[in-house]
């Protein structure tokens, strides 16, 4: 079986997207007048057609072939993270800093007026 998503493989997804943008064709040529609305009937005559191809008609078997697993190997683990150690020791000296100046900015006096 090839690539599913979420359990289900590509033609539902191609499927759905179909009927979505007939459904839209269809709602948007509704409001026309004249031989324009009779193109939403047409659209959905259409995207009938297709579905029905589409389910009676699938391009890979429905029985799974057993496949080869590979092991994935990454090696580049150390110093990626190495690298995150050395962003978030960064950033939190950085929140540090920025909040130690905010604390200690300077606060002057304002002055007294005097008669």
């Amino acid at each position: 079986m090839a690539t599913t998503v979420l359990g289900v493989g590509t033609g539902v997804f191609v499927i759905s997207v179909i009927w979505v943008v007939t459904l839209l064709l269809c709602v948007l040529l509704s409001r026309t007048s004249g031989a324009a609305r009779i193109l939403s009937i047409v659209f959905f005559i259409l995207a009938v057609i297709v579905t029905l191809i589409l389910v009676f008609f699938p391009r890979a078997s429905e029985t799974s072939t057993p496949e080869k697993e590979f092991q994935i190997v990454d090696t580049s683990f150390i110093g990626r993270y190495v690298l995150l150690s050395v962003m978030s020791v960064i950033f939190l000296a950085s929140v540090f800093l920025s909040l130690l100046y905010y604390i200690l900015e300077p606060v002057y006096a304002k002055p007294l007026r005097t008669r």
